[in-house]
């Protein structure tokens, strides 16, 4: 049924379908039913160490037979200033004092850049089907390594050169997302949290710039939005919010509830949590920290300043739940009846069109 079979063809998928590799929330169950139902399932693994890396691939392995993804950040080690230490803890210490916590600290924890020699040499050990980058690509020689040993390679583009310069790194398929998506804004470098381009003008403006499968991404969560993803060029999606309210995802009760309940306006971009742009639940937190502009700690090193705050903050004001514009159009479903729902969506509008309708009958 599929117009465009070049992102199935490439990743040897039967539906154009990718489950976004949601750290915390895609759990091996989750990714492994998509795949089994004939989608791309996918993991955050940016943050496992060996060890857990490797157990996750053989859950992977003993779930499904099918094609799933391990995705990874790509960013330079953390190199934070210590005036911009001493001003970031100025700015929350009436928030630690509020929740009647000590004294922020002063030592942040040392982080090692996202994508190193280490993590390259377990994928090459692991060697999944495909592996996706967040936050760039890494060089050419790793890149070149990984494909060397069958991996199919996807990256994250947030605007057109992007989108370019994975294709020029080796790139097999482009993400292209969009300013509604949840989660971490996919940019090369570290941006505002006003900097973005909506899904519907981004993705059409990618398929004319490279040459690569292209996978829209961003305010996409039904049979509609798919559709409207191959009217524009695309070869397939990328759906993460989604995905949030099936059984098998590792979303908790409250970010569940919230899903329930969630309207169009409920998200804001912040980096206010990570040091990063990142697509999340409106709060005062969030919304007091972008009105006066603090230089923040490199990424990831903010979390372990915003992070106790969270923890600590009864009432919702400092929690940090990621979800995307289209929440509201969650199904709270399995993932395998997920994925055929979407599926059959999408081919109902397909035939619709072809017929001169607006909508299916």
């Amino acid at each position: 049924m599929w117009p465009n079979r070049r992102l199935c063809d490439l990743l040897k998928i039967e539906h154009p379908i990718i489950q976004a590799p949601m750290a915390g929330s895609a759990t091996p169950q989750l990714a492994a039913a998509v795949s089994n139902a004939g989608g791309l399932g996918s993991l955050g693994c940016a943050s496992m160490l060996p060890d857990g890396l490797r157990n996750v691939a053989r859950q992977m392995r003993a779930s499904t037979e099918r094609p799933f993804n391990l995705n990874f950040f790509v960013f330079p080690r953390p190199d934070t200033s210590d005036a911009v230490l001493t001003a970031v803890i100025d700015r929350l210490r009436p928030y630690y004092e509020e929740l009647s916590l000590d004294e922020p600290s002063r030592r942040l924890p040392p982080i090692g850049p996202g994508f190193d020699e280490e993590k390259l040499e377990l994928l090459l050990e692991i060697r999944p089907p495909v592996v996706s980058f967040h936050f760039g690509i890494p060089d050419a020689a790793a890149i070149g390594r990984l494909k060397q040993a069958g991996i199919a390679i996807i990256g994250t583009a947030t605007n057109v050169a992007e989108a370019r310069k994975l294709a020029d790194g080796g790139a097999d398929a482009v993400i292209a997302q969009g300013w509604e998506a949840g989660g971490h804004r996919g940019s090369h470098v570290p941006n505002g949290p006003g900097d973005g381009v909506g899904t519907m003008a981004l993705v059409p403006q990618v398929v004319d710039a490279v040459e690569l499968p292209v996978i829209a991404a961003g305010g996409i969560a039904d049979g509609r939005g798919i559709a409207a993803a191959f009217a524009l060029g695309a070869s397939g999606v990328q759906i993460g919010t989604g995905f949030l309210s099936c059984d098998e995802a590792g979303t908790d009760a409250p970010r569940r509830a919230l899903i329930r309940a969630a309207s169009d306006m409920d998200t804001m971009v912040t980096d206010a949590f990570t040091g990063r742009a990142a697509r999340a639940r409106r709060t005062r937190y969030a919304l007091e920290m972008g009105e006066t502009r603090t230089p923040l700690p490199d990424f990831p090193q903010m979390v372990a300043l915003s992070a106790p705050l969270g923890d600590a903050g009864a009432k919702g004001d400092f929690a940090f739940h990621l979800y995307g514009q289209a929440a509201a159009l969650n199904r709270e479903l399995p993932a395998g009846e997920l994925m055929r729902t979407l599926v059959a969506e999408t081919g109902e509008i397909f035939e619709a069109l072809s017929a001169g309708k607006t909508t299916p009958a």
